[in-house]
């Protein structure tokens, strides 16, 4: 199994816009957090790196998302990957749980935007939507034999409500590159 680590976008970058689809219903957009913490997660459904994790993003939603507003994004390439296609999505989001909207980047331009490059990848703004954490959740991965906690993520979230800044050391994520439509790829995407 291949791993790709996140770009790591410089802390204090402002939060990109973007106004998607929601696979349940409706739209979600940056201005819907405003005045919140916001943490952006940019995953799929059939990364086994997501899959390993699937049960404590549900944890961490449902710990913080009444302090943080909190996103998940799919940009996959859902002609290639159907199991990206929004009505699946909301399939795995009910099944595994998940509190949070999960929204589908059909264009992909919110991705790239975000420098996003695996799933999982995960931003954390500041309620003035600053950049403080970019990084990985915890040091599972899956086969590794190392326990989920989300220490990594949770330590994060833990400072930003507490207005305290995230730790200096930030590990990139690991996990499935995003799987851009051909001739789509991001020029930071190697």
């Amino acid at each position: 199994m291949s791993a790709t680590a996140s770009t790591m976008l410089p802390l204090g970058t402002p939060a990109p816009d973007f106004d998607l689809p929601n696979v349940a219903g409706g739209r979600l957009s940056l201005a819907d957090s405003i005045g919140r913490s916001l943490l952006v997660i940019f995953l799929c459904r059939h990364c086994p790196f997501v899959v390993h994790v699937a049960g404590e993003l549900a944890r961490v939603g449902r710990t913080y998302g009444d302090r943080v507003a909190i996103v998940a994004i799919s940009a996959n390439d859902a002609d290639a990957y159907p199991d990206d296609a929004p009505a699946s999505l909301a399939k795995a989001a009910a099944a595994w749980g998940w509190p949070f909207p999960v929204l589908h980047d059909a264009s992909q331009a919110v991705a790239k935007a975000y420098h996003a490059a695996c799933t999982p990848d995960f931003f954390l703004f500041d309620a003035g939507h600053r950049l403080v954490y970019r990084g990985q959740l915890d040091d599972a991965r899956p086969g590794n034999g190392v326990p989920v906690t989300g220490k990594d993520l949770r330590a994060a979230l833990d400072a930003c409500l507490a207005g305290r800044p995230c730790a200096a050391v930030q590990r990139p994520s690991l996990g499935c590159n995003i799987k851009w439509r051909p001739g789509n790829e991001p020029a930071y995407f190697g």
